[in-house]
Formats: structure tokens, sequence, C-alpha cells
């Protein structure tokens, strides 16, 4: 299959297939006239890397991912990844929190929500005598 075959299959630019081989995810065989050629396996590779990005996954990981027969390291490098997607989460439910808390206030002002107030508080600490002005 050529790489513009490939690359419309996955809708995908030609160039992305071509930054993949040059950062080492792809290596597809070449023809007598020097021209990229994919196979299967090349399918299935542009689609485990395509889903890892999915995943969250940056292309160094996926290589590092796919480079390593060592499944005690496959593990670390996946927990790594695991544990920063757990922090992006958190990350997310705290500012959706923060959003559905000014949506439900019936203050005209949200800032001068009770609700919002307290979560302020929590950020800024107890410790920490502060008026939030807003």
């Amino acid at each position: 299959m050529s790489i513009g075959a490939l690359a419309e299959r996955f809708g995908l630019a030609t160039h992305v297939l071509r930054h993949w081989e040059a950062v080492g995810l792809l290596a597809p065989a070449r023809d007598a006239a020097g021209r990229r050629r994919y196979g299967s396996a090349d399918l299935t590779r542009v689609a485990v890397i395509l889903r890892a990005k999915e995943a969250g996954l940056s292309l160094v990981t996926i290589r590092s991912l796919a480079a390593t027969a060592d499944a005690v390291q496959r593990r670390n490098i996946l927990r790594e990844e695991a544990e920063a997607l757990r922090s992006r989460i958190a990350a997310a439910q705290a500012s959706l929190e923060l959003i559905e808390c000014a949506l439900g206030c019936d203050h005209e002002d949200f800032t001068q929500c009770t609700h919002f107030r307290r979560l302020m508080t929590d950020r800024i600490g107890t410790d920490a005598a502060v008026r939030i002005p807003i």
C-alpha cells in the first residue's frame, strides 16, 4: 500500500506518516524505486499509534512503549502515564465543580456565593486571612 493510500485510510496527511517514520514509530518497506510500501503490520501499527494518541500518550511515550520488550519497564511507563492522567482528571473535575458552582448560583455576581467563597478559601488555605475581592 502506498503512503497516500495509508494516509487516506486513516484520514491522515502523508506528512504525519513521514514524521512518525522520522521519529522511529514506523519503518515501511521500500520498493525498487525507493517508495514507501506499507503492509498489514504497518496498518496495525498506525491503528495502535492513533489509539495511543487518543489515550493521551505522546509520540515519545508511544515510541518508548513500542521499543521495549521488557514488561516491567513497559508497566513503569504506563504507571507514570496513568498517574499523569489521574492528575489531569482531578484538575478537570475541580474545574467542572467550579463552573457548575457558578452556573447553579442565584447570585448576580457568583463570586459573592457562599459556596464559591468556600472553594476559594479551600484553595487559599485556612491559615491565610485573605479577602476575596473579585
